[in-house]
């Protein structure tokens, strides 16, 4: 069995013969072709628009899901204290231990990132992709059943193993389908959901304090089991709903290689298929405009060793680290903070406070 060869920056078209490859550009639809030549502006964006409603609002759902589920640990701990409902409470831990669980999350995610994305590249992105989300919503559900130190711990180790290649694995994605001048712009419209997510986590966890005792479950325990279930059921639907990667409709006989044995039996033979993003002309526009910009070239430990040794590299390291790390902590305290500033108010205020702070 063989499939038509996708467009990324890490497997870009194949290098055809001449005249192989002039077949292929005269296998576009004239009107295609004209507009590739023209560059009619019209066209090309009316497809990247049509990319656009496919795949940036099923993005930011899913990333705002699991920002929620990464974070609610956090509003957790200064929910429903007057009842003793609270996570420390609850679980019996000290700060210390509640501090620890939440850092061996980034533990993992960062361990497992770099080969998380690797196997992305080898198998369909969107199957990969639904598999992170399903799986952070299985363990965010398994968060309602936490015991003791060790559950959370276990747990928010587990969490950064699934979730790991979320964010870069989106970039990834994102190259599937877009040449480099157009993801920066869809990255910052999905990179939103983080701070509404934060924001409407917040205010929501006011309500599941009122759902406090109901069949036995205190209200972060119900936080925990509703949001990991909505993730699972939006992790489902987006093996149907991404587009797999991009291919031409004409012309592709000569872009066809094999593909990986493995891959073919464990995924091809039992995993839907989601509907391309583009068809027809369409398609074959899309198509020969990434193939405009991303060419085949190859990667070896030299060229790592150039980019670790590119002094610019640090100074946009340093700067994203002092970001994420006070974002992650507020994130993660913000709720506590409040609380030490004013301990009469209650758990309800606290949650509702701690939502100003990401608008």
């Amino acid at each position: 069995m063989s499939s038509d060869d996708p467009i990324s920056p890490g497997n870009p078209p194949p290098t055809a013969s001449k005249d192989a490859a002039a077949s292929a550009v005269h296998a576009i639809p004239d009107s295609s072709a004209d507009d590739l030549e023209s560059g009619n502006v019209v066209t090309i964006e009316r497809l990247y628009r049509k990319l656009d409603l496919r795949i940036i609002p099923a993005f930011w759902v899913l990333y705002f899901l699991c920002s929620a589920i990464r974070s609610n640990v956090g509003l957790a701990q200064t929910m429903n204290p007057d009842a003793g409902h609270d996570l420390a409470t609850v679980l019996h831990l000290t700060p210390q231990q509640i501090s620890t669980g939440l850092a061996l999350f980034y533990v993992c995610y960062v361990v497992f990132e770099i080969p998380s994305n690797l196997v992305m590249t080898k198998l369909s992105p969107h199957v990969w992709m639904s598999r992170i989300v399903v799986s952070v919503g299985i363990i965010g559900a398994c968060m309602a059943a936490m015991q003791a130190a060790w559950s959370l711990y276990l747990l928010r180790l587990l969490l950064g193993v699934v979730e790991a290649g979320l964010w870069p694995g989106m970039t990834y994605y994102l190259t599937l389908f877009y040449p480099p001048s157009r993801i920066g712009k869809r990255i910052g419209q999905y990179f939103t959901a983080a701070q509404v997510s934060a924001a409407v986590v917040g205010l929501v966890s006011a309500g599941f304090q009122k759902m406090d005792g109901a069949r036995g479950l205190v209200g972060f325990q119900w936080m925990f089991l509703v949001y990991g279930v909505i993730t699972v059921a939006v992790g489902i639907v987006l093996l149907w709903w991404l587009p797999d990667r991009p291919v031409a409709v004409s012309g592709q006989q000569n872009h066809q290689q094999h593909e990986n044995k493995w891959r073919r039996l464990l995924l091809e033979s039992w995993m839907p298929k989601s509907p391309p993003a583009l068809t027809g002309a369409d398609a074959d526009l899309h198509y020969h405009d990434l193939k405009r910009v991303y060419h085949r070239s190859s990667w070896g430990p030299r060229d790592l060793l150039r980019v670790f040794l590119d002094w610019r590299l640090y100074p946009l390291l340093a700067m994203y680290f002092g970001v994420v790390g006070v974002g992650i902590g507020v994130q993660n305290y913000a709720t506590v903070i409040i609380h030490a500033i004013n301990p009469a108010w209650s758990g309800i205020e606290l949650s509702l406070l701690s939502a100003p702070i990401w608008i």
